[in-house]
């Protein structure tokens, strides 16, 4: 117990002991982080490449993404891919009688939800779909972060069209099977 200490010079030893393993351990955290990198720039480099060319994910997120999907080779659409991160919306009801909103699950991976939360910020300033998406939302009156996680939905659908397609993030891509 810290109050048991006879004098501020062994609380200060505690204190500088305690910021020593901090330093450590935050040290073994980045070579960790460097060793993942490798692996994956020596495994998928392509897939890294395109994934950071969608503006809103920078390399950590990539690196997520990517370690954390298997190279996005175990899903089969986007939809599969947000309900296993926990950004699918789930209706609460009980019966006819309870009838709840629509949230997301918060079945999957907390580390990555909360990256795609944060890229959402950066995406609903520069990325083109991101930013209509978001402006589109709030303009009905809807809530802020509610818009952020439909940007973090339209995030994961163009970072899993970009693994699937093997091709670079283009803002102005338009479908061909979209009629005019």
């Amino acid at each position: 117990m810290l109050h048991s200490f006879k004098s501020k010079n062994q609380k200060g030893k505690v204190v500088m002991s305690l910021k020593r393993q901090i330093k450590q351990i935050q040290k073994e955290i980045i070579l960790l982080e460097n060793h993942i990198e490798k692996i994956i720039k020596e495994n998928e480099p392509k897939l890294l490449t395109n994934l950071t060319s969608i503006s809103g994910i920078g390399k950590k997120t990539a690196l997520l993404l990517i370690s954390s999907t298997n190279a996005f080779s175990a899903f089969e659409n986007h939809k599969q891919l947000s309900a296993y991160f926990g950004l699918a919306p789930a209706e609460r009801t009980s019966g006819t009688s309870i009838k709840g909103r629509s949230r997301i699950t918060k079945r999957g991976n907390p580390i990555v939800r909360n990256h795609l939360f944060m890229c959402s910020f950066t995406a609903c300033e520069h990325n083109v779909q991101c930013k209509a998406l978001y402006k589109r939302i709030v303009d009905k009156g809807k809530s802020k972060k509610l818009a952020l996680i439909a940007v973090c939905n339209k995030l994961l659908k163009q970072a899993f069209a970009v693994a699937k397609s093997g091709i670079p993030y283009d803002p102005y891509y338009k479908s061909s099977f979209i009629t005019q």
